[in-house]
């Protein structure tokens, strides 16, 4: 991916207004709200990580919550606002993000994987029945425009599910980089 490469305008469905029966159950109640890249990255230095699946291991365990725990400090480096997107539905991503107590990161619902793919990160997994995904990445987006991609490596028999290009830490070490290259 070249930097300067400009996302193409995508609208995400994205579920709003919903809330959990009393008795307990899936939210209901609210509506599709279609938002636009424009919209999300327009005019601002947005970060984006996106990754296999929401309620996935990895996911759950370490990326997601590591940037929820450093969104102060990301934020505090020119970052506009942090997203986390998968080839998920609106539901699966806003219960993820519930369930994991998620306050911050908002999340983005690429559920036809055309945000992936339009980064080149759409990748076929149905040997493990998850069909096509979203490789582990995460992006700085500076006005719709990419600035610097971070792309985990291909998996292997020794690496099944490589985690430390996307990290909270190494892409904190760029926006960090960039802040002392400014000043």
């Amino acid at each position: 991916m070249n930097d300067n490469y400009k996302i193409p305008e995508i609208t995400f469905q994205c579920r709003v207004g919903d809330e959990e029966p009393e008795e307990g159950g899936c939210p209901i109640g609210g509506e599709f709200v279609g938002k636009t890249t424009t919209e999300l990255f327009g005019g601002k230095r947005v970060l984006v990580f996106s990754l296999p699946g929401a309620f996935t291991p990895t996911c759950s365990t370490y990326q997601l919550p590591g940037f929820e725990e450093n969104y102060e400090t990301i934020i505090n480096n020119d970052i506009d606002e942090v997203y986390v997107s998968s080839v998920n539905d609106s539901f699966v991503m806003n219960a993820w993000a519930q369930h994991l107590g998620i306050k911050n990161i908002k999340v983005i619902p690429d559920g036809n994987g055309e945000l992936a793919k339009s980064l080149g990160m759409l990748v076929d997994m149905s040997a493990v029945g998850f069909g096509k995904r979203s490789r582990r990445f995460a992006v700085v987006i500076n006005d719709g425009k990419v600035e610097r991609m971070f792309v985990e490596p291909e998996s292997s028999a020794d690496n099944p599910d490589p985690y430390g290009e996307t990290s909270p830490e190494n892409v904190m070490e760029y926006l960090n980089s960039k802040v002392v290259e400014a000043a």
